[in-house]
């Protein structure tokens, strides 16, 4: 089954040398949704910022789908590749990288995935707060580090996404629940692509106008993880993601 390769929201990112973007905090998810604009967290954020603009620089979001999306929840994306055929390709991550969860993962915020039971093990993949998650997710594993805001009409384009229809979580466009049962082999048009992510804004502070709202859960005491809402789907286990994982060539 390609379930399994699908369900993942793991794997890690590293400190790689950094190029001249690394002041860059406005950035623009090109989707075959529309675009997504998100301004970033740079001055408070700095190591999880640097990691997303090293993966940039790498192109290493290029092509990449969206593979998970839960209603009332996040829109995921950032660590899958569709190469023809079921199942998604994974792709290669740098090593992880520090938690910082100063901000809060209210709806319209952009924060990292990472294994369940490892603060300190985000990597490649990122999604998109759709509701106020804040009860759970400020708190649960450390705390989800919050990188960066939506702004513009970039919700609107999230939001869209989420309304997709859905196979095994992955959102898809004319692919019918027959063709997901049968596991019928898509086309790279039926998925939601991120053909790249551009940098539009390089100077050192552009978040001058936004409101993040602060953590202020992450010193309580940690709920328990359940399947509730999803939050197990987030955190897949990471055998599971072994599981017919193809590394990206």
């Amino acid at each position: 089954m390609f379930k399994t390769s699908c369900l993942v929201s793991l794997v890690v990112v590293s400190l790689l040398g950094f190029s001249s973007s690394s002041n860059a905090t406005i950035v623009e998810f090109q989707t075959s949704q529309g675009p997504i604009r998100v301004n970033l967290f740079d001055q408070t954020t700095p190591k999880t910022v640097e990691n997303f603009l090293n993966y940039i620089d790498e192109q290493h979001y290029t092509n990449s789908v969206v593979h998970r999306v839960s209603a009332n929840f996040v829109v995921q994306g950032g660590g899958f590749s569709f190469e023809g055929d079921w199942p998604l390709t994974r792709i290669e991550t740098n090593a992880a990288i520090v938690n910082e969860p100063v901000y809060s993962n209210v709806k319209g915020t952009i924060a990292m995935a990472k294994l369940g039971g490892n603060a300190n093990s985000a990597t490649d993949q990122w999604f998109f707060n759709l509701a106020n998650n804040a009860s759970n997710l400020d708190v649960q594993n450390g705390g989800f580090t919050v990188f960066g805001q939506v702004i513009g009409d970039g919700m609107a384009v999230v939001e869209k996404i989420a309304g997709l229809d859905q196979c095994q979580d992955i959102p898809m466009t004319d692919y019918s629940s027959q063709n997901c049962a049968e596991q019928t082999t898509p086309g790279i048009e039926n998925f939601v692509v991120i053909t790249q992510i551009d940098i539009i804004d390089t100077s050192e502070v552009t978040d001058a106008d936004l409101t993040p709202i602060k953590n202020t859960l992450i010193n309580q005491e940690t709920p328990k993880e359940s399947s509730g809402g999803g939050t197990m789907a987030f955190l897949s286990v990471l055998l599971l993601a072994l599981i017919n994982i193809r590394k990206k060539r």
